[in-house]
């Protein structure tokens, strides 16, 4: 498995690494820009995520037609070019387009997709939650290393360093990822967008992955501007916002290991989920009151933790609530509105800093994430199933398209590998049982 989901995890990190170093100094830096204000930075920071948004089921649907990874090529080539716009840009308006134009290789639902496609049923969680993981490292790296590299080799950098991370991306693409089998689901029913939203843990998981991820951009237009700008107190300069960073990126990717255990390993991702939405309440509270510098950077440190325990869990939560059928649009619906909410939270930031308080910001915040965690308590951890793999040769069909058992969660045929797949509860039905009702 590891063989199979770590390229693909390489690639994705790269290219969110290539985005997200930039944040920590985003918004401090296009302060200078000509043009420049609160508003229009708020944009900057969450652009990229309106294009995901618009262009995620585009590209899925372009990659069940013409293959993984042609689009895979397609995405980073345009991140590649959106890179280089960026890096060359002298005002808001520039940056914005490069910015916009990152997004739209939106590639971020054919990753976990093609992982589906290459590792089986059982196994499918840990490598999402191993991918989830790669992200927040590169999440804690990008954080700390952002505003040391502005510092020492200028803003720009930055892009060119997505830049060149999205061809190492390429070369990783077709020389470590292999092609994946062709996968037949057979259903007595087809999935539609209102059957996803009306289970309760999977609207739970969509609601987390968008709150999440909106908060992020929320933040990362927050801290570098309250720290430098001198009507909120704190008076920091940009090469020294690494003293925020740098603890915030320890401590949560030591946060992150014990989260991910407890989550997989014990199956108590609910409860992984409450406590990083408690500290997402901790961190916005000192973050909207604080007066000193190191009771601004503890926020930031809760705020961090936060986020990356969450991030190894989501996808990997998703792809387990989902049934096989539901997996592909319960992660495009999932990481669209992830992204939507990316845009929504870096537009509402910068608005609230151009016309209101950081208090009345904070409060707002606050009771966002009070409700949020209210709902997170109604959500169940999954259940955990065991799967069963007959060769096709000693397969009845016409008994496997009538097989039917609620204790039978789905099933699939591998045509590759010419294996029938059935998920089911093993302490509540026998395997001789099913081999039983579908053997020839």
């Amino acid at each position: 498995m590891f063989k199979t989901v770590l390229p693909l995890s390489a690639i994705l990190s790269l290219r969110f690494f290539g985005l997200f170093l930039v944040l920590p100094v985003l918004s401090a830096y296009a302060l200078g820009l000509e043009g420049a204000t609160p508003f229009l930075i708020g944009i900057i920071v969450g652009g990229y995520a309106l294009t995901q948004a618009i262009f995620q089921v585009p590209f899925g649907v372009m990659s069940d037609k013409i293959g993984r990874k042609p689009t895979l090529l397609l995405g980073l080539v345009i991140f590649l070019v959106g890179s280089i716009i960026c890096a060359v840009s002298t005002d808001i308006y520039t940056l914005m387009a490069g910015r916009f134009l990152q997004g739209a290789g939106a590639i971020g639902a054919v990753i976990p997709a093609m992982i589906s496609d290459l590792v089986n049923e059982e196994s499918r969680g840990k490598a999402m939650a191993l991918m989830g993981g790669t992200i927040a490292m590169s999440f804690a790296a990008a954080m700390a290393l952002g505003p040391v590299i502005a510092a020492g080799f200028g803003f720009s950098s930055l892009f060119w360093i997505a830049a060149v991370l999205s061809i190492v991306s390429m070369i990783v693409l077709f020389t470590n990822v292999p092609t994946p089998p062709r996968i037949r689901h057979i259903y007595h029913s087809s999935t539609t967008t209102k059957d996803i939203l009306k289970d309760p843990n999977l609207l739970s998981m969509i609601i987390t992955n968008g709150m999440q991820k909106g908060l992020m951009t929320v933040s990362f237009v927050l801290i570098p501007i309250l720290l430098i700008k001198p009507e909120y107190g704190f008076l920091w300069d940009k090469k020294d916002l690494w003293q925020a960073f740098i603890p915030a990126m320890v401590m949560g990717l030591l946060a992150m290991g014990p989260a991910a255990v407890f989550g997989e390993k014990y199956n108590k991702p609910r409860e992984i989920f409450l406590i990083s939405i408690v500290l997402f309440i901790v961190a916005f509270t000192l973050m909207g009151f604080a007066t000193k510098g190191w009771e601004f950077v503890v926020g930031v440190v809760s705020f961090f933790m936060a986020f990356n325990m969450m991030e190894p869990l989501v996808q990997s939560m998703i792809s387990k609530f989902a049934k096989v059928h539901q997996k592909g649009a319960a992660l495009g619906i999932a990481n669209g509105f992830a992204y939507f909410m990316t845009f929504v939270g870096g537009a509402v930031a910068g608005i609230a800093l151009q016309y209101s308080t950081r208090e009345t910001l904070a409060i707002g915040l606050i009771i966002v994430s009070a409700l949020w965690l209210l709902w997170t308590f109604k959500m169940s951890n999954p259940h955990r199933y065991s799967h069963l793999y007959i060769s096709m040769d000693h397969v009845d069909m016409e008994k496997l398209n009538a097989l039917e058992h609620e204790h039978i969660a789905e099933w699939f045929i591998n045509e590759t590998e010419n294996i029938v797949a059935v998920k089911y509860r093993k302490s509540l039905i026998e395997e001789e049982a099913i081999k039983a009702q579908i053997a020839k």
